[in-house]
C-alpha cells in the first residue's frame, strides 16, 4: 500500500496547536523554557538530541526558568527568500511536491511578499532569464493591487500582503517570514491587514496562471493555436517557436483578463502550425480558492513559529550574569511545584517562574557556580548563587541523590554547611518541570545572560 499526507493535513495540524495557544480563552499554558548550564562533553560540543523518553527526563532535569508564551507569540511562518537582482525564480506549480529549488515567491525590501506566477523565457530555447526588476507594492483607484501584474524583465508576480513592523518584530527572521490567514471582511480590518483581506476578497478561484511545455515538438512552419478545454472559461494563451521550430514557451495573454477562472481541470490542445512532430503542453491552475484567499496554502506554509523574549531576571526568575544555558524546550500545562501553590495539581500559569531547586548554606560559603557541589549522599551542578542561596540542578552527571542538612564541597575547593532545603515557594522552584508535556528540546551552543540582555527566542515546528 502506497499513501501520502497531504499539505492539507500538514497545515490543518499546524493551526489547531496555533489556535490553542492564541485562543485566550483556552485553558491551556504554553511555556518557552531555558536549562543547562553544564557542559555537554569536555569539549562542549553541541549534542544532538534524540526522541527518546531518557532525553526527555534529561533535558526536564536542566530546566532553569521558563516564560509564558503570550496570545500573540506564535505565527505561522514561511521560510524566507529575499528578492535579489539577477536572480533566477521559479513560477508556482501544481506539480511541484515542497518548495522548488528555485524559490517561487519573494520578500522585497519593503517587506511585501509576491509571488511568482510566470517565469521569464528566452523564446530562442525557453531557457529561464533572471529577475532584475524588483517587484512592487502596485496601487490602483487608490486601493491595493488585487491583480497580477508583468515586470519589464517578464517576470509577472502577484501581490500577496505585507509583514507590519509588528510581526516583522516579533516573527521575521534571517530564515522565516511570518504569515497569516485573514478570516474576517476587508472592513474588519485597518492598514496592512486591510491590504491583505481585500486581496483575498478579490481571489478568483481556479486561474488558469501559466502553462508548461512538456514537449515542444519539431519542425513547426508557424506557432501552433492554443485551446483550453476544461470546466472553466476565459484562459487564453499564445505559443512562440524558435527558428528551428520548436515551441519553447507558451504564455497567458494577459495577466488580469486571459486567466480565466473556474477551472477545477483542465488540458491544452495545440492545433496548426504543420509539424514534424507535435508539442505537448500542459495548464498550471491556482489554488482551489484562488491566489489571494488563503496564502498558507498559496506558500505552502506548514510551519508556525513560537517566540518569547525574557528580559533580564524577570523578576527573579531567570539567572543572569554568572550562568549560561544551553537548551531550549517547549512546555504545555506544567503544575506548580509541590508546597509553590496551595494545589500542586494546578497548572502553572504566572508569567515566568524558576525551575531549579535549592538550599540554603551558611554565611561561610565559598561555592562557586558551574562547579560541582558534594555531600555525604547527593552531588549537583551549582546554578547560581544568591547570597546563600544555592540553586542547582541534577542529571544523569551528578546522580539524582538527596542532600541532608550537612557539610558539602565542591570541585573548586569551596566549603559550605547546609541548613534548609527550600524546594517550593519563596527561593525554589514553583514550576515543576517533571510535569506537562514536553513538546520541543533544541540543544545549541552556551548562550551567556546578563541583567540588561533581552533574549529574543525564536522555535520553529514544522509539520
Amino acid at each position: 500500500m502506497a499513501a501520502i499526507i497531504t499539505d492539507n493535513l500538514r497545515k490543518n495540524v499546524a493551526d489547531l496547536l496555533l489556535t490553542e495557544i492564541l485562543d485566550a480563552t483556552d485553558s491551556s499554558e504554553y511555556y518557552i523554557g531555558i536549562g543547562k548550564s553544564d557542559q555537554y562533553n569536555d569539549s562542549d560540543t553541541i549534542a544532538t538530541p534524540l526522541r527518546t523518553l531518557r532525553e526527555e527526563r534529561n533535558a526536564r532535569a536542566n530546566l532553569q526558568s521558563i516564560k509564558k508564551v503570550t496570545t500573540g507569540g506564535a505565527s505561522f511562518v514561511i521560510p524566507r527568500y529575499n528578492w535579489s537582482s539577477n536572480t533566477i525564480y521559479s513560477a508556482y506549480n501544481d506539480d511541484t511536491v515542497g518548495l522548488p529549488s528555485n524559490a517561487y515567491y519573494v520578500l522585497t525590501e519593503a517587506n511585501e511578499v509576491y509571488i511568482c506566477l510566470r517565469q521569464s523565457k528566452k523564446t530562442s530555447n525557453g531557457d529561464p532569464n533572471s529577475s532584475t526588476v524588483e517587484p512592487s507594492y502596485v496601487l490602483h483607484n487608490g486601493g491595493v493591487a488585487t491583480t497580477a501584474f508583468e515586470t519589464a524583465d517578464g517576470y509577472v508576480w502577484k501581490y500577496m500582503y505585507s509583514v507590519s513592523a509588528l510581526r516583522a518584530s516579533t516573527f521575521l527572521s534571517a530564515s522565516y517570514i511570518p504569515i497569516q490567514f485573514l478570516s474576517d471582511s476587508a472592513q474588519a480590518y485597518t492598514g496592512l491587514d486591510r491590504d491583505q483581506a481585500t486581496v483575498k476578497e478579490a481571489a478568483v478561484r481556479g486561474q488558469i496562471v501559466s502553462v508548461e511545455v512538456t514537449s515542444g515538438g519539431t519542425g513547426y512552419s508557424s506557432a501552433p493555436t492554443v485551446t483550453f478545454r476544461g470546466n472553466g472559461t476565459g484562459a487564453a494563451a499564445t505559443a512562440y517557436i524558435s527558428t528551428s521550430g520548436v515551441v519553447t514557451k507558451i504564455e497567458m495573454n494577459n495577466t488580469t483578463t486571459a486567466l480565466g477562472s473556474g477551472y477545477d481541470f483542465a488540458n491544452i490542445v495545440l492545433s496548426g502550425g504543420s509539424p514534424t512532430t507535435a508539442a505537448t503542453a500542459r495548464p498550471i491552475i491556482g489554488p482551489i480558492k484562488g491566489f489571494g484567499y488563503d496564502p498558507r496554502d498559496d506558500l505552502k506554509s506548514n510551519s508556525i513559529m513560537i517566540t518569547s523574549k525574557p528580559s533580564g531576571d524577570e523578576g527573579g526568575t531567570f539567572l543572569v550574569d554568572d550562568q549560561d544555558f544551553r537548551q531550549i524546550l517547549l512546555f504545555k500545562n506544567m503544575h506548580y511545584k509541590a508546597g509553590a501553590a496551595t494545589d500542586s495539581d494546578a497548572i502553572f500559569n504566572e508569567a515566568s517562574g524558576k525551575a531549579l531547586r535549592a538550599f540554603l548554606v551558611d554565611s561561610s560559603s565559598q561555592l562557586e557556580p558551574d562547579n560541582i557541589v558534594s555531600g555525604d549522599s547527593a552531588s549537583a551542578y551549582i546554578d547560581h548563587l544568591d547570597g546563600v542561596v544555592v540553586y542547582y540542578h541534577q542529571n544523569e552527571g551528578t546522580g539524582f541523590g538527596t542532600f541532608s542538612n550537612d557539610l558539602v564541597t565542591d570541585d573548586g575547593g569551596g566549603v559550605a554547611t547546609i541548613y534548609e532545603h527550600i524546594d517550593s515557594s519563596g527561593w525554589g522552584a514553583k514550576a515543576d518541570a517533571f510535569t506537562g508535556d514536553l513538546l520541543y528540546v533544541e540543544n545549541r551552543a552556551a548562550v551567556q545572560r546578563s541583567t540588561d540582555q533581552t533574549e529574543d527566542i525564536k522555535i520553529v515546528l514544522t509539520f
